[in-house]
């Protein structure tokens, strides 16, 4: 599948606008950690890009997000890693996350919204304000962007990479996309 044919399946799905943004920036951290692993960008893009694609469906029982969501991601015949990682991105269903894939996704989604949340408080409101020793205090600060899970940030470890490493990487993803993400 194909970013454009991802984009056209999203759309029928997710309406807001916000929502759309927190799935681009989930897609320029996935790619961006699939080069820094060697792994395909395009797959691991999907991942981030779709996720989140049954949201409006299940906002008010989140226990079936993610699993609707893999649902429709298996119609649009996505391969079976990619619909796997976005069912284990909800820790609801207590699956394991086997692959880098699976951990790289579930570390990502909160992070967006942490860096995004950081960006928002500065006077400018963007992303070119912030950066990692900026990101690691507001991470400490726990009253600060408290939808943003830190042990599902912190499990970039998993990963192989640390708290600094993760943040640079998904800092840099998301200045690519600055324009798109109107930060």
């Amino acid at each position: 599948m194909t970013r454009e044919e991802a984009l056209t399946e999203l759309k029928k799905h997710v309406k807001n606008n916000n929502l759309l943004k927190h799935m681009y920036a989930c897609e320029a951290v996935m790619q961006r950690l699939a080069r820094h692993f060697g792994q395909d960008e395009e797959k691991w893009g999907l991942a981030g890009l779709l996720h989140d694609i049954d949201y409006d469906q299940t906002k008010d029982d989140p226990v079936r997000h993610s699993l609707v969501g893999a649902e429709i991601l298996e119609q649009m015949g996505l391969p079976e890693d990619v619909v796997y990682s976005v069912k284990v991105h909800n820790d609801a269903h207590g699956l394991p996350r086997n692959t880098l894939l699976d951990k790289a996704l579930y570390a990502t989604d909160p992070v967006t919204g942490l860096i995004v949340a950081g960006a928002l408080i500065k006077p400018e409101k963007k992303l070119d304000a912030i950066d990692v020793p900026f990101l690691i205090n507001r991470f400490n600060e726990k009253s600060f962007a408290r939808g943003a899970n830190r042990e599902q940030i912190a499990s970039c470890s998993e990963l192989g990479l640390t708290l600094e490493e993760f943040f640079g990487l998904a800092l840099e993803a998301m200045l690519a996309i600055r324009d798109e993400l109107g930060l």
